[in-house]
């Protein structure tokens, strides 16, 4: 499909704050979870929760509840579902809020090596400076000069972004070959992914899930907004613009994972955490600069 929408455009950068902005608090709510629920267990519960939300819309709305191109759903959700929850859920156990989230948005590097080989997908001329700034403030704030967090930490962090950056490469080749509603996709993606994670959850030995009334509503956010709202936006907006500029835009989140973090715990800010922050903003206004320009460009071409 087509990248630019001009009409649309300006919903792009919206869209995406909205995503960055929930996306980065889910972090500090999903650490607070885990002392109600066990880590596989808050995962299938999460995306279970999230699946049933998306069919009970699809059906009050009158969207087409057809699964279209099984293989390749399943595929997208063992990815994007199960690898990613998995993953970003047990990091978040071994680490950090702040520290995992930033971790598994390494993910548009993972996307940027992938989308030009599978899709075609390249950055060129002005658009290399804002990938560029954006990608050096996250190493800022990552600083993998100086992690002290464990390896296997590291390590779950890594492979949740590597499965996060699979599933947008495999959403955007499903999308550039066949018609399939965005809204029935994301939802069969997420149910048929949850299936490895209640498995897992019911074989692995873990404690209880405390079902109080304050898990109750973590849950809740985390299913329905978390979780089914924003995979929504993620994969309409991924819809709308190449992989590669999808997965920077959304590097706002780590900065909120960042700064609610340290707002929550207490903590100071570094200054390195500080420069990455503006690179990633500045990268990101430029991004967004770009593409208004673009769209203005394809705007006049059209009324010639």
């Amino acid at each position: 499909m087509p990248y630019s929408f001009p009409r649309e455009r300006w919903l792009i950068p919206l869209g995406l704050f909205v995503l960055s902005v929930t996306w980065g608090y889910t972090w500090v709510v999903a650490k607070q979870a885990l002392a109600y629920a066990p880590p596989f267990a808050f995962a299938a519960e999460r995306c279970v929760g999230g699946a049933l939300a998306l069919f009970i819309a699809i059906k009050f709305i009158g969207r087409p509840l057809e699964l279209v191109a099984p293989r390749q759903t399943l595929a997208i959700g063992l990815a994007q579902v199960t690898g990613f929850m998995l993953f970003q859920t047990w990091a978040l156990v071994e680490g950090g809020p702040g520290k995992t989230a930033v971790l598994i948005f390494t993910m548009p590097i993972w996307t940027l090596l992938l989308a030009w080989p599978i899709l075609g997908e390249r950055i060129r001329g002005t658009q290399w400076l804002a990938a560029i700034s954006t990608l050096a403030g996250l190493l800022l704030i990552i600083e993998p000069w100086n992690m002290h967090s464990s390896l296997f930490s590291k390590l779950l962090g890594l492979l949740a972004a590597l499965c996060w950056a699979v599933g947008t490469i495999l959403v955007k080749r499903l999308r550039s070959t066949q018609q399939v509603d965005l809204f029935s996709l994301t939802a069969w993606q997420m149910i048929l992914g949850a299936v490895p994670l209640v498995l897992l959850a019911l074989i692995i030995p873990e404690q209880a899930t405390d079902w109080s009334l304050a898990y109750v509503g973590i849950l809740a956010f985390m299913a329905i907004i978390s979780t089914a709202m924003c995979w929504l936006l993620w994969i309409t907006l991924l819809d709308r613009v190449p992989a590669w500029e999808a997965s920077l835009s959304v590097l706002g989140t780590p900065v909120v994972a960042i700064v609610s973090s340290r707002l929550a715990l207490g903590e100071d800010f570094r200054i390195s955490e500080v420069a990455g922050i503006l690179l990633i903003g500045g990268g990101l206004a430029l991004l967004s600069l770009l593409g208004w320009a673009a769209s203005k460009r394809n705007k006049t071409k059209q009324s010639l």
